[in-house]
């Protein structure tokens, strides 16, 4: 019985026959039109596309914004906004979202100086505010994954929540009198790198190993691009969700302390629209807003792109309102560049 798709035994023995396919042999050199698309088709392209253009158009706008000051500046900038973003890309691949983070970062960073004035140990008051972020994580999760409940009105929930905490504790005025040495972490140096840039590259580098190299990450992947078919295959995807969420609270507390530190107070009032940075970060970093698709290297490269835009922005003096519907429209851009792609 003959297969309709099947060439005959003379044809593939001699390779000469009419229905014999042409073979590429493994030598051929790629053509530039290939390598050009499979460039495009990788998610850092148009992240790293766009940083290139943004970063040459404000080196023509401002003769200063190379200067190896202003460079350190816009990385010490970028450290806060992009630590927060990481959980935050760990969230969106799942195809959730946490709008509390910058209410959870005002928390944290309130409670822990408030416990260091009031006389704690430093480094337990740190803990402190580190748990609560924890703390805010789990709870997220909890009723995102158990209770079944959406993510965005979990979060809207507790960033009310977490952010009514820290103007109760503190009446609304920011503490100060922190101990010196807490202001490493926001303005100290280790080897010529500034501490909150190594803090900030210790947690991507975190990141990284968790979302490529282990398990997990494929997990965090699979709930995002179908996440019946995750659960039908194994996978404990509550489990899972419980764990992304935990881990946003958490680059939120992390990002508190180096807020903290480099202000030397805590401020109630911190963080706000913050979250909407670290979306625009993820988003433009190349990360798929419906999840499944994004890497944690693109949301740094993303960081950095909005990092150099608002630094470059108000070094040429544009208005802050202007500002914001510039970046407003540069999301929008980002948003329909990943769904055509998506598509």
């Amino acid at each position: 019985m003959n297969l309709r798709n099947e060439p005959s035994s003379s044809a593939s023995s001699s390779g000469t026959g009419a229905s014999a396919l042409p073979v590429r042999h493994e030598t051929e050199p790629l053509s530039l039109h290939r390598v050009w698309h499979a460039l495009r088709r990788s998610t850092l392209f148009y992240p790293f596309v766009g940083l290139v253009v943004v970063c040459v158009a404000m080196m023509f706008a401002s003769s200063s914004f190379l200067s190896a000051s202003n460079l350190e500046n816009v990385l010490r900038q970028v450290s806060i906004n992009a630590i927060i973003a990481v959980g935050m890309t760990c969230v969106i691949l799942t195809g959730g979202i946490d709008l509390s983070v910058g209410s959870v970062m005002a928390l944290s960073g309130t409670l822990a100086a408030g416990l260091m004035v009031a006389g704690m140990n430093a480094v337990a008051a740190l803990v402190v505010g580190i748990a609560v972020g924890l703390g805010f994580g789990v709870a997220n999760g909890f009723f995102v994954a158990f209770a079944g409940m959406p993510p965005i009105i979990v979060t809207l929930a507790t960033m009310g929540v977490a952010r009514g905490l820290a103007l109760i504790y503190t009446g609304g005025y920011p503490i100060d009198g922190l101990p010196d040495w807490v202001g490493f972490f926001g303005s100290g140096k280790v080897f010529g790198i500034q501490a909150p840039v190594l803090i900030m590259l210790v947690v991507y580098l975190f990141a990284w190993l968790l979302l490529e190299r282990m398990p997990f990450g494929r997990y965090v992947y699979a709930i995002g691009g179908n996440e019946q078919a995750t659960r039908l295959s194994g996978v404990r995807v509550a489990r899972v969700k419980l764990i992304v969420y935990t881990l946003s609270g958490l680059t939120s507390a992390f990002a508190a302390i180096v807020l903290t530190a480099r202000l030397m107070s805590g401020q109630p009032n911190a963080g706000v629209g913050f979250e909407l940075d670290a979306i625009a970060a993820v988003v433009m970093g190349g990360t798929s807003i419906s999840g499944g698709r994004g890497s944690i290297v693109g949301t740094l490269i993303g960081a950095l792109l909005l990092g150099v835009l608002n630094n470059g922005l108000n070094m040429v003096g544009v208005n802050p309102y202007v500002q914001n519907v510039i970046k407003g429209g540069i999301i929008l851009l980002a948003i329909y560049i990943s769904r055509e792609r998506r598509k």
